[in-house]
């Protein structure tokens, strides 16, 4: 098990590896993203709609809410800006673990929003925006995360893309190719990509289902395992670093 939670997250990537934490990390974003939508009523991840709003409530004359967003759309951007200065920090210093110290930050996090959560009807202006930027800077990390662990081939946090290419496969999947002469292409599905992106969508899926019913069923305490599970795929890589420096 503890080779397993290694090969995840250590700086040796295989396409394997990044696959499976793909799938991990896509569970654990449909999970916040489910739950926390179930707590401040806003899906964090979705920064495509955030901007229409800002779009709209600008036309609108909305600037309360223009400013909220733009917030959001920042703390967003700041998280995966976060996520790109710890890894180049760890990678300066050579570290196996280069990868996991956003996880770690992102499961700390994760414990902060199951603090802040309880508070949420006891003084809404406060907490219910500091709550919604907490997410969003906690969707950027991870986002940013596999991004560049898998050089931008795999994402998490938001679907849209994943669901576009899954369509684009099935189409080449689905395609006639006649035969019309010598040279002519043939337009062919890369079933391996199929594979993986079904898999991220349906992990995404399981994942927002089972935060939203644990989230349901016993409130905020839902966050300790997922928390508890991105450091047990954390902690291998950093242990290695750590006998290295002894």
């Amino acid at each position: 098990m503890l080779g397993l939670f290694n090969a995840l997250t250590d700086r040796e990537r295989t396409r394997r590896a990044n696959r499976q934490l793909g799938c991990v990390l896509a569970f654990v974003a449909g999970a916040i993203n489910a739950g926390g939508f179930l707590a401040v009523n806003r899906y964090t991840s979705h920064m495509t709609g955030i901007i229409s709003g800002i779009a709209d409530d600008l036309v609108l004359g909305e600037l309360a809410l223009v400013l909220a967003a733009i917030a959001f759309l920042a703390t967003f951007i700041g998280g995966a800006a976060v996520c790109a200065i710890m890894v180049s920090w760890a990678r300066r210093r050579d570290m196996r673990g280069q990868f996991v110290l956003p996880l770690l930050l992102e499961a700390a996090l994760l414990l902060l929003f199951g603090v802040l959560g309880p508070n949420l009807d006891k003084m809404v202006e406060l907490f219910v925006p500091a709550t919604v930027l907490l997410l969003c800077f906690i969707m950027g990390l991870q986002n940013a995360v596999l991004t560049k662990i898998s050089h931008a081939e795999i994402r998490t946090t938001h679907m849209t893309g994943v669901v576009t290419d899954l369509g684009i496969e099935l189409g080449r999947l689905a395609y006639w190719n006649q035969t019309k002469g010598e040279g002519t292409p043939i337009i062919r599905a890369d079933r391996d990509r199929l594979a993986i992106l079904g898999a991220i969508l349906g992990f995404f899926l399981l994942g927002g289902i089972t935060g939203a019913a644990a989230f349901k069923a016993v409130g905020y305490v839902a966050v300790l395992p997922v928390a508890a599970s991105l450091v047990a795929i954390s902690l291998p890589p950093l242990l290695v670093d750590w006998r290295r420096r002894q």
